[in-house]
Formats: C-alpha cells, sequence, structure tokens
C-alpha cells in the first residue's frame, strides 16, 4: 500500500487531491507541517508527498516553492482540486448558534465574503481545515469554536454537520497540487516540465531566459520568483513549462544552462 504523506487531517483537501492522484488503496501519513511532510518522504517514512502549490484565488504557496528549493526531491505528477468550502457544526448546532468558526488561515483568506456578510462570526485560525472539524467534534483544541470551515469529506469522516455550502468568495476556487517523491517520473508522456534557475543580474538576463523557451514554441504556464536567503536582491526564479519534453525542451535546457548559474529541473511529469 502506497503511503502518502499530506499536510493536515484525512478529511483535508490535500486527502482528496491523494484520492484523485493514487485511488483509495493508500495509507496516510498525515503531517502537522509541510516541512514535515516533505522530511516524510525524504526519510522513507511516505512513498511521494501531495503538496499544494497554487490557488486560483490565495495564489502561491510560497513556503512550498521553497521546500522544492532545499530538498532534493522530484516533482512526478499534479492534479487539480476544486474547493468547495462548507461551515461544519457539531450535529444539532443552528447557523444563529454559531459566533467562532476554526480553519485554516487559507481557508479562511477564500471567504472573506462570507465573513464580510456574517460579521457577528469570528475568525479562528487553525493548522488544518479537517482537523479543525475533528477536534470540534471530539472538544479538543479549540474549545470555544462553534464551527469549522473544511471539506464535505471532512464533515463526513467526523460526523459533522453541514450548515452551508460554497462558502469561497468565487466558484471558480481551485488548488493545484504537486506529487513528490524521492525518484524521478519515468519521462514517457511527460508534457510539463518544472525547474529552478538563477540568473546574472545584468539587463535582460530574464528576457533572455524566457526566449529560450518562446523560440522553440514552448509555453511557459507559470513563473514564480523567490529571494535567495542571504543573498539579499537575488532571486530564484520556478517555471512550468509545457511541450515536447525529450527534444525541444532538452535543447532550451541546454541553451539555459549556457548563462544560467545555477539550473535544477525539479521534474518532468504528465500535465493536467
Amino acid at each position: 500500500m502506497t503511503a502518502i504523506a499530506i499536510q493536515g487531517e484525512a478529511g483535508s483537501f490535500s486527502h482528496t487531491a491523494a484520492l484523485e492522484t493514487h485511488g483509495p488503496s493508500l495509507r496516510l501519513v498525515p503531517c502537522a507541517t509541510f516541512e514535515e511532510l516533505f522530511q516524510a518522504v525524504a526519510s522513507g517514512a511516505a512513498h511521494r508527498g501531495i503538496v499544494p502549490i497554487e490557488n486560483t484565488l490565495a495564489g502561491s504557496v510560497h513556503e512550498n516553492y521553497d521546500l522544492l528549493s532545499a530538498h532534493q526531491l522530484h516533482v512526478v505528477g499534479e492534479t487539480q482540486v476544486w474547493i468547495h468550502h462548507c461551515l461544519i457544526a457539531r450535529p444539532g448546532t443552528e447557523l444563529p448558534e454559531v459566533r467562532r468558526v476554526a480553519s485554516h488561515p487559507v481557508a479562511l483568506a477564500q471567504c472573506r465574503r462570507f465573513f464580510a456578510t456574517h460579521p457577528n462570526l469570528v475568525a479562528v485560525p487553525s493548522y488544518d481545515t479537517a482537523g479543525s472539524v475533528r477536534n470540534l467534534i471530539a472538544g479538543e483544541g479549540h474549545a470555544n469554536a462553534d464551527a469549522a470551515i473544511a471539506s464535505a469529506l471532512a464533515a463526513e469522516l467526523y460526523g459533522g454537520e453541514v450548515l452551508a455550502e460554497g462558502l469561497e468568495d468565487h466558484v471558480e476556487n481551485y488548488t493545484r497540487f504537486l506529487v513528490i517523491a524521492r525518484e524521478p517520473a519515468r519521462t514517457d508522456g511527460a508534457t510539463k516540465i518544472s525547474l529552478v534557475f538563477t540568473l546574472p543580474n545584468t539587463p535582460g538576463s530574464l528576457h533572455r531566459a524566457l526566449t529560450v523557451f518562446a523560440e522553440r514554441g514552448l509555453n511557459l504556464s507559470k513563473i514564480e520568483s523567490r529571494p535567495i536567503p542571504g543573498r539579499p536582491w537575488e532571486y530564484l526564479f520556478y517555471l512550468d513549462v509545457i511541450g515536447d519534453v525529450r527534444e525541444q525542451s532538452d535543447d532550451a535546457l541546454n541553451e539555459l544552462r549556457r548563462f544560467a548559474p545555477v539550473l535544477r529541473v525539479l521534474g518532468a511529469y504528465p500535465g493536467r
């Protein structure tokens, strides 16, 4: 049985992503933090990890970009999960009784409109969406929270009652998850490459790097920059490249290596 590390508890959206990528025959390895998740995969405690990397409302998960660079792991797959938030309470609770609502800060941020239209509700940050439901039903953690925001799966798993659905600010609320592993995936069928690189601090260097891919008809579906610790105003650049992995991409990467001081391919995998 494949062991899959996730940040959070069973019933979280990471759990949903694990089910979509690996099916129901898996063993969850819940982790309290993303650092713990990466360590679980690196140490062999889990075969693979499910890592949220960006959300259509909240944007990029910067911590996980930094962890991809810090760990020698490989991106071997990806999936997209529709994030549909529910207000979940103990059975028998009525909506007017709810005053404090617990959930992960990112989930709370995706539901700003709900809180704006319910000014009597107080958002209570927690480490996990599903964990908030588990603790609520068990009477643990935020003992004075009356409800939690999480998935319908979390309500089903822990015996919570859904008081309201569709709390997210926009119905087109998706999170993209990466699958990470100790070994790279086979490149057969790969249509996307994720990479990280540095550039000299000279005029036009980023333009030159992006042109390498444009001239070969390769689409850049994502570009992200992150500061390099200890080197003020210097950056790591992350790219997701869609196209022919075996021919055009290899040629582009070879050219990029000529002027990029650091270049690392994070993974080649089937894009979604």
